[in-house]
């Protein structure tokens, strides 16, 4: 284990050696980021005050690590008149466009690679509705797909800061201009990451040094799930950032949000929000003290190996030979699942259902909590692809997954494709369970009518 002073110092210093001696230099762009934006502030607020009187509604396009931060911005703001779209679910897209005037309507298609298939369905699906440039704005990396797309349609481009990965991207144009948009206060915000960022750079009275340290020495102890509350919002974000910077190489901390501490494989956690604008420093803690964690771990905090799997069964199922299947048939049942979990195990809910369902699904929860006293966590599909699925796939195996799927009823056409958002998420639910299937993970997916 590397000195805590010398660790510090390392990660400061840009040393890829402090975990694996790869690539992990040219992501840690996020450890001067707050101060980078200090210098867009004006930017980002001259255009927020310039579309308030114009448009009644903001909607956020994106996936992962551009559309959880957003997330959490709107849960603390309270900022009814934004919207995140992370579900390619039919009804739940058909719903919210229907509540919609588009005229009054600005659209953030938010994507750091340009290229995510959901963001860019979104964005093509409200194009063809709309086809007004300027109320449309692109955040994405300089380069992309996107960048270009967005400027051949007459939209505004924020670059984003290429040196940043997409879970650490809080902090980066991918969260701020969301939350100029919900008309926070980014000098206020901005302060209080700054004061943490100082903060973490020594060893003394270090805030995300002390907080890496312990979620890394209960890891090494046996305790790898981290118990934090969910209900303050930045849940939602925590469970990426600890699930894809650390579930590899059969390793990894397993988010556990709102579940009891007091189990042997378990650790407490707190997250200390006062008022939204704490968030500025959370976030900067946290991302510090994965990137400690990743260190004790010895992993790469900043790759994600495993994701592309789920991907690329996607990808077979809408183009190649598996199109005409039925991917939303039950294989197995709740019972038998749950009767292989073991103690230390967790049992994932992965629901590829409507979200305006999730509610039904409380109870499934807490029955399984209580059969098995293991964690169980439940994750929205595709959501949770860009989130804990990496943790899944290459965590430690010591998951068991259930998958629900429902009826997504009338098919809605994604224009330029041969399929629709039902077949979508449907190739998404099944491309990721025959990525469990193919790990040997104990995997099973029901119905969600039959609950």
């Amino acid at each position: 284990m590397i000195p805590p002073e010398e660790l510090v110092e390392r990660i400061w210093e840009r040393d890829p050696t402090v975990w694996t001696g790869h690539d992990e230099a040219h992501w840690l762009g996020w450890l001067d980021e707050p101060l980078r934006m200090r210098e867009r502030v004006g930017e980002i607020g001259e255009f927020a005050a310039g579309v308030a009187g114009e448009v009644d509604a903001v909607v956020l396009l994106g996936m992962g690590g551009s559309s959880l931060a957003p997330e959490v911005f709107l849960r603390q703001l309270g900022a009814t008149a934004f919207h995140v779209l992370d579900t390619t679910h039919p009804a739940a897209i058909r719903r919210l466009a229907d509540s919609l005037d588009l005229e009054r309507t600005l659209f953030v298609v938010s994507s750091k690679s340009g290229s995510t298939l959901e963001t860019r369905s979104h964005y093509d699906f409200f194009w063809e509705r709309s086809k007004r440039g300027d109320r449309f704005v692109a955040v994405t990396d300089p380069g992309s797909a996107l960048e270009d797309l967005a400027r051949s349609r007459g939209s505004r481009v924020f670059p984003g800061e290429p040196t940043i990965g997409g879970r650490y991207s809080a902090l980066s144009m991918f969260g701020l201009l969301s939350a100029a948009l919900m008309s926070a206060d980014l000098g206020r915000l901005l302060d209080r990451a700054e004061s943490m960022l100082n903060a973490c750079r020594g060893a003394d009275s270090n805030p995300g040094l002390e907080l890496g340290l312990a979620l890394g020495s209960a890891w090494q102890e046996g305790r790898d799930k981290v118990v934090f509350p969910f209900e303050n919002g930045l849940g939602v974000w925590l469970e990426q950032l600890l699930a894809e910077s650390t579930g590899k190489e059969g390793k990894g901390l397993v988010p556990a949000p709102g579940e009891r501490p007091d189990y042997p494989d378990r650790q407490a956690q707190s997250v200390e929000l006062d008022d939204p604008y704490d968030l500025g420093s959370e976030f900067f803690r946290w991302e510090f003290a994965t990137a400690v964690a990743g260190a004790i771990l010895e992993i790469n905090p900043f790759d994600q190996p495993n994701v592309q799997e789920a991907k690329d069964r996607t990808g077979q199922l809408l183009s190649g030979p598996g199109r005409g299947m039925s991917p939303d048939t039950a294989e197995g049942d709740v019972a038998s699942l749950v009767a292989r979990a073991r103690e230390g195990d967790y049992i994932a809910v992965q629901a590829f259902v409507d979200p305006a369902e999730e509610a039904r699904l409380e109870a499934l929860v807490e029955r399984i909590r209580s059969e098995t006293s293991c964690v169980v966590t439940l994750g929205l599909g595709p959501r949770y692809l860009h989130s804990t699925g990496q943790l899944h796939k290459g965590g430690a195996p010591i998951g068991c997954f259930l998958q629900i799927v429902d009826d997504v009823g009338e098919e809605l056409a994604i224009p330029g494709q041969p399929f629709g958002f039902g077949r979508l998420i449907q190739a998404q639910a099944a491309g990721d369970y025959a990525a469990l299937q193919e790990r040997g993970r104990p995997v099973a997916r029901v119905r969600l009518e039959e609950i």
